[in-house]
């Protein structure tokens, strides 16, 4: 009985060998097909949620990065800043306050002031910069370009524009773009970001100052009437300020917000967090509907991998009677398992990361909602691995407690 037993192991390991590409081309195909299903809805959200995790947390690095201060009063109460008109004696005085390192003068705009942004995760803005003063942000001192080049001072009519505002107007190095009846030219497209800087059309600040005047008819009317001496440096509607090392931020806003007049500080950390609550909604959203996929998607690639165990019943039973152990079905309904459900696990990443870009392309203006990082995707992998192999050791247990003849009977 021994020898049998001997002789009849090796052949059955290589018929397991020789069957398991077959079933997992055919007989294995609407089992594949239920897991990439399955797999495809976890990723796809899952996508959607570090779309909007990577978002908050650019965002919070460019807020934490710097002090914005904004004019109060006159202006179009845009951006991060919601400014009026910063004057340069205001900007003098915040550079004379302790603890302040530098203060770079910014125009920030709305691109088209009459389009509701609702809905969308960045405005698309025109940033004017001083670019005789370095970036004070600490976070992005300089903001990463593709291709081309940054603006250096002395440069009129060019800009740079984030990735996202290039990718949704077809914009590239050396391309045209007409703002407020002027031209300029494309000199360099930022790196992805992920956040505000990916839909930036950024110009110098004389440029910038330009458009503001085109784009207010109020400070157009101001201006005419003499009625508030304004010269060309006061056409500020914010500023970045920077910190000296070792100085706290937040009590260096506060002490601007003491000893300039006229001026709105936005607190870094207490911006940060209105940035977290602004977004809290759809982060709690994404999260209740990606925990839900996660149970609906780990359920049907438990399901189904169970189910394709139980249907081999007999077979089991077959192989039971003549001689297979316990350990021998186990290795081999694990082999299966973990093959069936990566086949279909990278069969479902691959369908979840088409159908997003394709929703991607279809909304257009280089909106992107779904993010495909390696970490998602590693773990979407090998969340359905894992969940393939404890349903399949799950129903190997409940076939092996079944005599080889009650096997045999329940898969007639």
């Amino acid at each position: 009985m021994i020898g049998n037993r001997t002789s009849r192991r090796p052949r059955r390991a290589r018929d397991g060998a020789e069957v398991l590409g077959p079933r997992l081309l055919r007989g294995y195909g609407f089992t594949v097909a239920g897991i990439a299903i399955g797999v495809a809805g976890l990723t796809a959200l899952g996508g959607m949620s570090e779309r909007i995790v990577r978002f908050i947390e650019g965002g919070d690095r460019f807020v934490l990065g710097q002090i914005s201060v904004a004019g109060r009063g006159l202006g179009m109460g845009t951006g991060f800043t919601a400014g009026g008109l910063l004057p340069a004696s205001a900007i003098r005085a915040i550079a004379d306050v302790p603890g302040v390192a530098g203060v770079q003068p910014q125009v920030m705009l709305p691109l088209n002031p009459t389009t509701s942004q609702f809905m969308t995760l960045t405005q698309e803005l025109v940033l004017g910069l001083d670019l005789s003063v370095p970036i004070p942000n600490r976070h992005y001192p300089t903001l990463p370009v593709r291709t081309g080049r940054f603006l250096s001072g002395g440069d009129r009519h060019v800009a740079v524009v984030g990735a996202a505002f290039a990718s949704s107007r077809g914009l590239d190095v050396g391309a045209r773009l007409t703002l407020e009846g002027e031209t300029y030219e494309i000199v360099g497209v930022l790196d992805r970001t992920l956040t505000a800087p990916d839909r930036f059309v950024i110009v110098s600040i004389a440029d910038a100052r330009t458009q503001w005047v085109a784009k207010d008819p109020m400070l157009r009317t101001v201006l005419a009437s003499g009625a508030v001496p304004v010269r060309a440096e006061d056409l500020n509607t914010g500023a970045a300020v920077g910190w000296r090392t070792g100085e706290d931020p937040d009590v260096v806003a506060r002490r601007i917000a003491e000893r300039v007049a006229g001026v709105n500080v936005q607190i870094p950390s207490e911006l940060s967090r209105q940035l977290r609550a602004s977004t809290v909604f759809f982060s709690a959203l994404l999260t209740g509907i990606a925990a839900l996929g996660l149970v609906i998607g780990g359920l049907s690639v438990a399901n189904t991998i169970a189910a394709a165990v139980f249907e081999r019943i007999r077979d089991f039973g077959v192989k039971r009677a003549l001689g297979a152990t316990d350990a021998q079905l186990g290795r081999e309904v694990l082999t299966e398992s973990l093959a069936v459900t990566l086949s279909g696990g990278v069969t479902g990443i691959v369908i979840a990361i088409a159908l997003g870009r394709g929703i991607d392309l279809w909304i257009s203006r280089g909106q992107q909602l779904f993010l495909f990082s390696a970490r998602l995707l590693a773990g979407a992998l090998i969340f359905a691995g894992l969940l393939g192999a404890v349903a399949a050791l799950y129903a190997t247990l409940r076939v092996v407690r079944l005599s080889p003849a009650e096997a045999i009977r329940r898969g007639a």
